[in-house]
């Protein structure tokens, strides 16, 4: 069992510092059993980063809010979708299961900030309404949200015992980098508008598995991303018992920008 110290004493040996701004994305159970409950996870991150610090997870939505247009329900359930789906509200809505349990306790805990859209992040800390700030309706990874900002701030992504194929960043680079042939999912989502539940279109350069491009190999973002740790000699250290990594956002985007250029091309 782990208490809420010793975790932060892990997250510091792994490299936190007072005043980081952090991407995490975590594993509650690799990180394994722990005293107060699993919330006592992002409590510790946060005493690491201390309150001149900034710890934010990717929320997103619950299932069907972004799926109507997508291509992936058939016309009956895409109708009765339209018909029941009540509007997306980003302050009360669940995170997306497939994010893992610990970003619905950091979510629902008291200060951590909200974004106000579909493609949903949360945040706590000193620049958490900055993060958390109205970005772009469409291509909501893309430059002007909360990843851009993420690099402005020159944040860092910590991977605590998580599968790294769900590096949420990584949709950010495809947003931004210039390669022809990029995938554009269009879809509707719920939202209210002067007081009434409308079906508001949506874009993005697709983060669905289908990938943003046709090149792309399956699990690349986690190629991508352990190509970028060897090459970085970044060994990483365990908090509680999850093998966890601690990367600079702007040197991921760096490195990753010339590797989909090359995957594009049909290197």
């Amino acid at each position: 069992m782990f208490s809420r110290h010793e975790l932060a004493d892990d997250f510091r040996r792994l490299g936190v510092r007072p005043g980081d701004v952090i991407l995490l994305h975590a594993s509650v159970r690799a990180v394994g059993e722990v005293a107060g409950g699993p919330d006592e996870i992002h409590l510790a991150l946060s005493g690491a980063l201390t309150p001149a610090g900034t710890l934010m997870m990717y929320a997103s939505c619950p299932q069907y809010v972004d799926e109507v247009g997508r291509g992936n329900l058939s016309a009956t359930e895409e109708a009765e979708v339209l018909e029941k789906l009540p509007a997306f509200d980003a302050n009360t809505a669940r995170a997306a299961r497939d994010n893992g349990a610990l970003v619905e306790m950091f979510r629902t805990y008291p200060g951590t900030q909200v974004s106000q859209h579909v493609a949903r992040f949360v945040a706590r800390g000193k620049h958490a309404e900055r993060l958390t700030a109205p970005g772009p309706w469409d291509f909501a990874f893309g430059v002007g949200s909360a990843l851009d900002r993420l690099v402005e701030l020159d944040g860092k992504i910590l991977l605590l015992g998580c599968d790294h194929d769900t590096v949420t960043f990584l949709h950010h680079v495809e947003h931004i980098v210039e390669i022809p042939g990029k995938r554009i999912a269009s879809f509707k989502v719920p939202v209210v508008e002067n007081g009434v539940r409308v079906w508001r279109d949506m874009k993005e350069f697709d983060t669905s598995g289908d990938g943003a491009h046709p090149n792309w190999p399956p699990r690349f973002f986690a190629r991508i991303t352990d190509a970028y740790l060897t090459e970085s000699e970044n060994v990483g250290s365990n908090v509680g018992n999850a093998a966890s990594f601690l990367i600079s956002a702007r040197g991921l985007m760096d490195f990753a920008i010339p590797v989909m250029r090359t995957v594009a091309a049909g290197g």
